[in-house]
């Protein structure tokens, strides 16, 4: 997104949102001030923690998307590149970790193995040539994990895939009534933040099956902060 259409977006968010923009405001301020004061070694994770009610996992439809966020939050983000010689060569370049097809091949559909490079990282790009192959290298333990790789073709740079990657953010209903998402992180400015906050709880709310009428509770919090409610 460009910052002129974040800022439309905002404005019209804000006319159906019940979020409100000063408690909110208030909210980071309050999570960058303490961060300031406790001066810690680490850049931390702003957080959007929400409690859902109305809804039944069992029953209802699990909804699950994904939404580009103006600001990317962690810009420290593991990804690992699944690719092709081009791909693989371009990874090298960047610093991106990567794995070609013999490396997956290794796995051998190990379970624990498939599970454990999941967990290694956030998010995974694949290659045209190595995605078709995944679920019959890996199996399907990368799709559990919610981690099945995102594409990438030779038409774009792998650079601009990767920032793309971890300006993502994604919603996934699961067996429990609440989840998280990174938002931002306190070496970003107020406004940044701010953007990112609003657009992520729009978009879930727009996947909400009752809307605003299934948000229990809106908090942000970061990684060693205290809670802030801001709905």
């Amino acid at each position: 997104f460009s910052l002129e259409l974040c800022e439309i977006l905002s404005r019209r968010f804000e006319k159906m949102s019940k979020l409100q923009s000063d408690a909110l405001r208030e909210a980071i301020s309050g999570i960058m001030a303490d961060s300031k004061e406790k001066n810690r070694k680490f850049v931390e994770t702003i957080e959007l923690q929400i409690g859902l009610k109305n809804y039944d996992p069992q029953k209802d439809k699990r909804f699950s998307g994904s939404v580009k966020l103006p600001h990317i939050p962690r810009p420290k983000m593991k990804i690992c590149m699944l690719g092709d010689a081009q791909h693989v060569e371009e990874a090298e370049k960047i610093g991106l970790d990567w794995m070609d097809v013999e490396a997956l091949k290794k796995l051998n559909k190990n379970k624990k193995l498939v599970k454990k490079l999941a967990k290694k990282y956030h998010a995974f790009l694949a290659s045209e040539a190595v995605i078709k192959q995944i679920p019959r290298l890996l199996g399907p333990g990368l799709n559990k994990a919610g981690k099945f790789p995102t594409l990438v073709t030779h038409q774009e740079t792998l650079e601009s895939k990767v920032n793309e990657s971890k300006a993502m953010v994604k919603f996934q209903l699961k067996k429990v009534l609440c989840m998280g998402v990174a938002v931002g992180n306190v070496s970003m400015e107020e406004k940044q933040i701010f953007q990112n906050v609003q657009l992520s709880v729009n978009f879930l709310v727009s996947l909400l099956k009752k809307n605003w009428q299934n948000v229990r509770c809106l908090y942000l919090k970061s990684t060693m902060g205290k809670c802030y409610r801001v709905f």
